[in-house]
């Protein structure tokens, strides 16, 4: 067989360049099996030299169903990327695995995929192809006992992937299409207002610290009595709670409501907004 056939065949197994192959035929004397393997430790020093790039840009990924549901986001450097075939088959492939592995990253990075190799490996090799730096960020999977999931993409890229996902989690024993509504609505509110917590006892104390910080340090040069100052901080940060919990934030569809007023005109005894996780590309 001539070299430009073993070349051939080479990119077609590996999806490697042409002249990746070129070279590593030459090497492995026209072996196919061994310029695989060429190809396969120089892909993984061409990615470790990549590693130390930013990788800002990307998608989010959401499989499942309503009972449970995962999120998985992968980064990569420039946008034109994230909307490549070869990177949003694999996404797509590894969402799916995700669900499956509830988003254990550990467990999802030793799993076989399709085509045999592990999800590491495949990483390795569709960051030898792109030739970008590509990552695996961070992933959530909703499941809890009787409830039912929502979810919602915006800035779709393709099929369920997208730059912002939505999984709201809302427990009731009612299948009715109201409740199905209400949970659409819900995540597409979470997308614009990105509550940080469900209640505002449940942010996150060094958030909360950080922002005492900024409070303090604004009042302090405005030349106020004390006594004043500690009230106008003390609004300002219940204020911030307040806009920053979900319960007690403005409802997006209808500003003079709160969520909890929306959640409570519904008159459906048990329902209750249960978990919910938002990620966006970049955030």
């Amino acid at each position: 067989m001539s070299d430009i056939e073993n070349v051939k065949k080479l990119r077609e197994a590996t999806g490697a360049g042409f002249k990746d192959c070129n070279l590593a035929i030459k090497e492995s004397g026209g072996d196919i099996d061994k310029a695989i393997e060429i190809l396969r430790v120089k892909g993984i020093s061409k990615a470790s030299k990549k590693m130390s790039r930013d990788a800002k840009e990307g998608v989010v990924a959401v499989s499942g169903n309503d009972i449970k549901t995962s999120v998985i986001e992968v980064n990569c450097e420039t946008d034109f990327v994230a909307k490549n075939e070869d990177f949003t088959n694999f996404v797509k492939e590894l969402s799916d695995l995700n669900n499956e592995k509830n988003s254990n990253l550990d467990a999802l990075k030793s799993s076989k995929m399709q085509n045999g190799e592990t999800v590491e490996n495949n990483v390795v090799s569709l960051i030898a192809k792109i030739g970008e730096k590509i990552t695996i960020g961070k992933a959530k999977t909703i499941e809890n006992a009787g409830t039912v999931n929502n979810h919602y993409l915006h800035t779709v890229v393709k099929d369920n992937i997208s730059k912002l996902a939505v999984i709201v989690s809302l427990e009731t024993s009612d299948n009715s299409d109201t409740v199905k509504n209400f949970g659409k609505q819900l995540s597409m509110h979470i997308a614009a207002s990105n509550p940080l917590a469900l209640t505002t006892d449940q942010i996150d104390q060094s958030v909360i610290d950080k922002e005492q910080e900024l409070v303090t340090e604004e009042l302090k040069n405005s030349g106020k009595p004390e006594d004043i100052a500690k009230k106008i901080s003390l609004g300002k940060m219940n204020k911030f709670k307040e806009e920053n919990s979900l319960l007690s934030q403005a409802w997006v569809m209808e500003p003079k409501k709160k969520v909890q007023d929306i959640v409570k005109e519904l008159s459906i005894a048990d329902l209750k907004i249960k978990e919910f996780y938002r990620i966006k590309i970049g955030e």
